[in-house]
């Protein structure tokens, strides 16, 4: 792997800024290979050397990817004015520059949000093309027909002109009430457009997979854990029943 300047590395990996680290290796508070280094311009083999932050090792990760549990009422995005965001519940500890959820819930729904700096990836989960599914768990306000579930599985268009591509609907309950939906779009407000164009509303909607990856269920609402390299596959595979 080609060699970095330290202060990039740093700042990428990390929530400071170039100018912060500088200040840090001004302060000898950084060192390579145990000696302390005073130029932002050294370069760094991530993979051969051994990075200390006063005096403990830091590891370098080119990118991190993070499993949210979103709660109801916090918005998909890396920042938003005066409201609180899915980016501001991830921990210390994993954060740094250039977060973003990758693909939205809206403010009420809930459920599992992938949080990532890599943008690479998050466009190959996200683009419909790719055919990655997300599953949701969906509340409805009146009993769903077979007549309604297989217009959604035939995929629709909308009054307005919106296409909607097949959707695969699972009944989950004797009420007809509860729903599992799976897509691979992420229109806006796409299920609850996609049941209210049937004449049901959403009550409630919870996403509970991305694509063959469940939301783990020891994580309560607001936590967030890192994701391993298996899980980061199971993304990218169909989910199966």
């Amino acid at each position: 792997m080609s060699k970095e300047r330290i202060d990039k590395i740093l700042a990428g990996s990390t929530t400071l800024s170039r100018k912060e680290v500088k200040e840090m290796l001004r302060k000898k508070r950084i060192a390579v290979n145990g000696a302390l280094i005073a130029d932002g311009g050294y370069k760094v083999d991530i993979e051969k050397d051994e990075i200390t932050v006063d005096g403990t090792v830091f590891t370098v990760k080119t990118h991190i990817y993070l499993m949210l549990n979103k709660p109801a009422g916090i918005v998909s995005a890396s920042r938003a004015e005066n409201e609180k965001t899915v980016v501001d519940l991830v921990p210390p500890q994993f954060r740094r520059n250039g977060l973003f959820p990758a693909g939205r819930l809206d403010k009420d729904t809930t459920g599992f949000v992938l949080i990532t700096d890599d943008g690479e990836f998050a466009h190959r989960i996200l683009s419909p093309k790719n055919h990655i599914q997300k599953t949701y768990t969906v509340g409805l306000e009146t009993p769903i027909t077979a007549e309604d579930v297989a217009i959604l599985q035939a995929g629709l268009t909308l009054r307005d002109g919106t296409k909607f591509l097949p959707a695969c609907v699972k009944i989950l309950d004797e009420t007809n009430r509860l729903v599992q939906v799976q897509i691979c779009e992420g229109k806006y407000h796409q299920i609850k457009r996609m049941f209210l164009s049937v004449g049901n509303r959403v009550l409630s909607l919870s996403r509970t997979h991305m694509g063959a990856l469940e939301l783990d269920a020891e994580l309560p609402p607001g936590g967030c854990r890192e994701l391993r390299e298996a899980e980061l596959q199971k993304i990218c595979s169909p989910k199966t029943e």
